[in-house]
């Protein structure tokens, strides 16, 4: 295969996954404003699955507009609970009061992942993982918001499960990668299939 794969992300977690498959691919971010994508889908009454579906294809279709030749991967990951999407907080008080409202529930992670050439969708997928955080104490949220500091930002959830935040958990259902917001055994087979990588 000639063209290129590009990542349409600077995700530096997906880079890093995608790396430690062994991928060959280029990363350019998408110019997508997510929260305007989103609105109609909101007041349309979407699921968190659409939604991150819905998304990554539009960073994919976005980025292959200017990369036609090459096969661009977009991906989008939502947090659904009890029918609501969460966002990434705006700072660490909202960061907080969101891990308060996750204390003792279990939430979805709805990764989605979409291929595009062009101006074609040539593949989707989404995966969820289910996850159950454990009733912790206030003592311990305030020592856990302390210890990653900005990091609260970073995620919808608030947590990075390869760091603390896997101390925020009792149970969790679903695949790693799906977690981490980019379903890559999925995503490898459907690379092997198209001649991408080999069989």
């Amino acid at each position: 295969m000639t063209e290129t794969l590009v990542l349409a992300s600077r995700s530096r977690s997906r880079i890093a996954l995608l790396e430690g498959a062994g991928l060959a691919f280029a990363a350019e971010p998408s110019n997508v404003d997510e929260r305007a994508v989103e609105a109609p889908l909101l007041s349309a009454g979407a699921d968190p699955g659409a939604i991150a579906l819905h998304l990554a294809e539009a960073k994919a279709l976005d980025v292959a507009a200017r990369r036609p030749t090459d096969l661009v991967l977009g991906c989008d990951q939502t947090l659904g609970l009890d029918g609501e999407r969460f966002v990434k907080p705006e700072n660490r008080d909202e960061g907080r009061r969101q891990l308060e409202r996750l204390r003792g529930r279990t939430h979805e992670l709805h990764s989605a992942l979409v291929l595009a050439r062009g101006s074609t969708v040539v593949w989707r997928h989404v995966s969820v993982a289910r996850m159950t955080m454990r009733a912790f104490s206030d003592a311990f949220l305030d020592a856990y918001c302390a210890t990653v500091g900005d990091a609260v930002l970073s995620s919808v959830g608030c947590y990075q499960l390869e760091g603390p935040g896997i101390t925020l958990f009792e149970a969790i259902d679903g695949d790693y990668f799906t977690i981490l917001g980019l379903p890559l055994l999925p995503l490898l087979a459907e690379l092997r299939r198209t001649g991408h990588l080999a069989a």
